[in-house]
């Protein structure tokens, strides 16, 4: 399908995302035939650049990052001459005047009205300042032409949340507004869609009559590296749980979706937060963990303690682990625990949905060949292999009835032998096509801060105990594992 001719005008045009992801993301597109025939790359930023330098640093980005780093000079060619580039201040009317009339040149020669492309690479409080000068220099005008594409976070808390929300359809409508979990566009959290509702198979079973209970599991080797600051001021439940594990519920729990169309799915997804029982301020340490980091080993190497990282105080309460138990109260999941969680430092990087189905109503077997008995489990895998294992039991080869565990795999790798494209290509793509299926709305953001708030409320005025009170390189906190050992469950392992 032929996109409309389109200008992408990235606001933090010299930071570290346009360089590291939506450059190179943009010249993979462009690079397999996938960017509009007619497109121009306008980087805004306040340093001072030469053209040709920003494309130089742009290439250094490309052949680091993008998915085949092997850069020909004519394919490089081809895309960097749509790139041009406009420093000024983001606080400045005068930058807006003179983006207009970049654009109003580049219709000129195009002969019509480009579609426009705003994309918020910067801190979150300029998402205060842009949209509304943006509105001012007449650029949000065509609602069907005209989008805006905001970063996460979506504010720091509910408050924030709505204020972001409102500041931004005080300026564009919500049709144009494109807020950005590069989570959503991964292939195998689309794929959970495709799994659930293309295969008769699993979905009558999708359910509490046959689920006992699941477990999301975002789990990163990495620390906080440079992002200290911004870190001591978000946490993991801020940082990770209050987008990219919600999204990941809400694809596994929602009803089926009667169409394909953005809203019909995008609503199913928010039935499932506002079906997410609340959670009380007493019945906190119930329901959610929280753990920091202490010095510990990665592949042998000692690694340091969280408050040892630069800019981090040395008196942090700021959590790096967060595991909550939540439900969602309908009648497909009544009673079904959903476990989430994340952790910074923990012994390697994972990202899975787990799936524990019930055991058996009764056991005809004899106990001898049973003992290495487990129900069947269905793990759809994110990272760092992207696939899907289904656990079931099966005997095994001999004389007697021995009962094994046994896998079904399916890796993207091998099934379909072509790489899969980067999060932020897919979301690109979505975006000059104007389809906002695997973007969040306002409601949806709003109704997870909602979820959140009384955890958030209870920590921030509560002394966390023994922080760190994990190694760097285990699994997290003790008491994250005790979370589902109160119910007879438990984490499928990280390590």
């Amino acid at each position: 399908m032929a996109l409309y001719p389109t200008i992408i005008v990235l606001f933090g045009g010299a930071g570290d995302l346009v360089w590291r992801k939506l450059i190179p993301s943009l010249f993979d597109l462009h690079r397999e035939g996938r960017m509009p025939e007619r497109f121009a790359v306008l980087a805004v930023d306040r340093l001072p650049f030469r053209e040709e330098d920003l494309r130089g640093r742009f290439l250094g980005g490309v052949q680091q990052f993008a998915r085949n780093r092997k850069v020909k000079k004519t394919e490089w060619n081809a895309f960097a001459r749509h790139v041009t580039y406009l420093q000024g201040d983001f606080q400045d009317p005068a930058t807006y005047a003179n983006l207009a009339s970049k654009c109003a040149q580049v219709d000129s020669a195009w002969r019509l009205k480009a579609a426009r492309i705003f994309h918020l690479a910067t801190p979150p409080a300029m998402v205060q300042v842009i949209p509304k000068l943006l509105a001012d220099a007449g650029l949000n005008r065509n609602r069907a032409r005209d989008r805006i594409v905001v970063e996460k976070p979506i504010g720091h808390d509910l408050d924030s949340a709505r204020e972001m929300n409102r500041t931004l359809r005080q300026s564009f409508d919500e049709s144009q507004i494109f807020r950005i979990d590069h989570y959503l566009g991964k292939e195998t959290v689309q794929n959970i869609l495709a799994f659930r509702f293309a295969n008769p198979l699993f979905e009558p079973i999708w359910n509490r009559r046959y689920v006992d209970y699941v477990t999301i599991t975002v789990a990163e080797e990495v620390g906080v590296g440079h992002r200290g600051n911004y870190y001591e001021h978000a946490g993991a439940l801020r940082d990770m749980v209050q987008n990219h594990l919600m999204q990941l519920l809400c694809l596994v729990a929602m009803e089926p979706m009667v169409s394909f169309d953005a809203d019909e799915i995008r609503n199913k997804k928010v039935d499932v937060l506002h079906a997410l029982r609340p959670i009380s301020r007493a019945e906190i340490e119930q329901y959610a963990v929280r753990g920091q980091y202490g010095q510990g080993k990665l592949h042998g190497k000692p690694v340091r303690e969280y408050r040892q990282e630069d800019d981090v105080s040395p008196h942090s309460r700021t959590e790096t682990f967060a595991a909550l138990k939540l439900f969602v109260d309908n009648w497909r999941w009544q009673g079904v625990p959903f476990y989430l969680r994340t952790g910074k430092r923990l012994s390697r990087q994972l990202s899975e949905v787990a799936i524990q189905f019930r055991t058996v109503p009764h056991q005809s077997f004899p106990a001898e060949s049973t003992r290495d008995w487990h129900p069947s489990r269905l793990i759809l895998s994110i990272q760092p292999e992207e696939g899907i294992v289904m656990s079931f039991q099966a005997k095994y080869p001999g004389p007697k009835m021995l009962l094994r565990p046994v896998e079904m795999r399916f890796t993207y790798q091998e099934g379909f032998a072509i790489p899969t494209p980067d999060a932020y290509e897919t979301l690109l793509w979505d975006v000059m096509n104007n389809d906002p299926t695997l973007f969040m709305r306002a409601d949806q953001i709003e109704a997870a801060w909602q979820v959140l708030m009384p955890v958030l409320e209870r920590w921030a005025e509560s002394n966390p105990r023994g922080f760190p009170n994990y190694a760097a390189g285990t699994c997290g906190p003790k008491a994250a594992d005790e979370l589902l050992a109160r119910e007879g469950h438990s984490w499928r392992p990280v390590a």
